[in-house]
């Protein structure tokens, strides 16, 4: 059972990474539907951040789809947070990274709660970048990445690792296209003569 719901929900993951990556809205509803398959799965794995962030994709997902469900006009461009506000950013991860640790280590069972933790936080942070086109959120997708194949591996979810190594490669594609897009957007209008 448990094997069943990880593949599809690695099928449904592909098919989100896929889309976010060519900017198409459609993505959210394969996201919303990998993270309702990954929630019951995580928590049969004793990976209780991780059940909690998937509930977190799931209303992410229906964030973003608001987001990016507007007229031509209206829609989101790429665009990226200041440099200064990362040091707030991941300040404030860290503090409630090690608050939820110590919690999930004190009262759960949880295996691996600090490193769980810490991945579910900044992954908080990255959707959300991500939902409102930050670029920057791709940088934190990679390091998050890297980090939970290990978690995944650990805990014998070798798939969903499997699924980790591919979205860390498709982090720096992502990262490299909405660059692109990013840089197109700032480029000054050439007036043909």
């Amino acid at each position: 059972m448990d094997l069943v719901l990880e593949i599809t929900a690695v099928i449904l993951g592909f098919a989100y990474l896929y889309f976010i990556i060519k900017e198409n809205k459609i993505c959210w509803f394969f996201g919303i539907a990998s993270s309702l398959v990954s929630i019951w799965l995580f928590y049969r794995s004793t990976l209780y951040a991780e059940s909690i962030l998937y509930v977190y994709y799931v209303i992410i997902g229906v964030y973003g789809y608001v987001l990016w469900n507007k007229s031509p006009e209206e829609q989101l461009k790429v665009t990226d947070v200041k440099a200064s506000s990362h040091l707030l950013i991941i300040s404030v991860g860290i503090l409630l990274s090690y608050a939820l640790g110590y919690v999930f280590s004190n009262y759960t069972d949880a295996k691996s709660p600090f490193l769980d933790s810490t991945t579910t936080i900044f992954s908080f942070i990255a959707s959300y970048l991500e939902a409102k086109k930050k670029l920057s959120g791709w940088i934190y997708w990679v390091v998050i990445n890297l980090s939970t194949i290990f978690l995944y591996h650990n805990r014998s979810l070798d798939y969903y690792a499997g699924l980790t190594v591919v979205y860390t490669v498709f982090s720096v594609v992502g990262y490299i296209q909405w660059k692109k897009h990013l840089n197109k957007e700032n480029e000054p209008y050439n007036i043909a003569h």
